[in-house]
């Protein structure tokens, strides 16, 4: 019987070398925000597909929760509608609002589970308003229709799970009256991993990790605990973008989630690395 694949020789403990984190998440729930570049570029989307995939069929519990404002951006920009920010935050008026949820539900999420389709793993795009799953409040009445997040009722999440799904989550969430609100992606991750006492939660970004200077270079802090990321905020080291990823991930470490990731999705094959390995490329964060 050959052992070769593509012309190569097959090495049976370079497969084994992953039993151990293949024991440890287990049919674990691993919570994946879904942003950046892998959004955008398709290459690197392929290869984020494939690590869910991989994921799935070796017995974890993927579930993929993502925003889209490249994609928000692009379609307002063709229907001839401005794109306004605030201190960073998109302004979400009525028609952005509606524009927001045809790309994040109807776009995005629809795409999402069609490439899932094709390595045979069965996933379904929901958005945070179906099932009550994200209940929500205005942030702010100048920015319009964005909303901070007041509770997740996971158990829609965790029916889909117990029927083998992949859960593909749309950040948009809606409040006792039905009003829906565009909610930042991290944010929303981070309350989505403690709701469902997920093992793990990875941010794909667009930088390899959160930064620091070190002489004239920058160089990716590996690993930080909660008081040093309140002192490197405090110091501004970590800035601007950076701040709400770094704090859903504080706060996910603090209520049972055992690790938080902030990964370059640009690099490839980013997810497995940082599941299978115990050296990350990006920064860990834990207690």
């Amino acid at each position: 019987m050959s052992q070769s694949t593509n012309g190569g020789e097959f090495n049976p403990e370079l497969l084994l070398q992953s039993l151990p984190y293949i024991q440890q998440y287990h049919q674990k729930i691993i919570l994946i925000k879904y942003g950046g570049n892998a959004m955008v570029n398709e290459e690197l989307k392929g290869q984020v597909i494939k690590d869910i995939a991989f994921m799935k069929y070796v017995g974890m519990k993927p579930v993929i929760m993502h925003g889209g404002g490249p994609e928000i951006t692009g379609m307002m920009e063709k229907l001839g509608h401005e794109t306004k920010f605030i201190n960073g935050l998109r302004v979400t008026d009525e028609l952005t609002m509606e524009i927001t949820e045809m790309v994040l539900t109807g776009k995005v999420a629809k795409d999402l589970v069609g490439r899932l389709s094709r390595y045979g793993i069965k996933s379904i795009g929901i958005s945070g308003q179906d099932g009550g799953l994200i209940k929500a409040r205005q942030k702010k009445p100048e920015l319009g229709f964005v909303g901070d997040v007041v509770e997740i009722n996971p158990e829609l999440v965790f029916d889909l799970l117990e029927k083998n799904y992949v859960p593909v989550i749309s950040s948009i969430g809606c409040d006792e009256k039905g009003k829906r609100y565009n909610i930042n992606a991290d944010e929303a991750a981070g309350k989505m991993a403690v709701a469902l006492g997920a093992a793990v939660q990875l941010l794909l970004t667009d930088v390899q990790g959160v930064m620091k200077e070190e002489g004239t270079q920058k160089v990716v802090i590996p690993e930080l605990c909660p008081k040093e990321i309140k002192h490197y905020i405090e110091k501004g080291v970590i800035t601007g973008g950076m701040i709400p990823k770094v704090n859903c991930c504080v706060e996910s470490v603090a209520n049972g989630v055992r690790r938080a990731h902030i990964i370059d999705g640009r690099e490839s094959h980013s997810l497995l690395f940082e599941i299978f390995s115990d050296s990350s490329k990006g920064t860990t964060i834990s207690e």
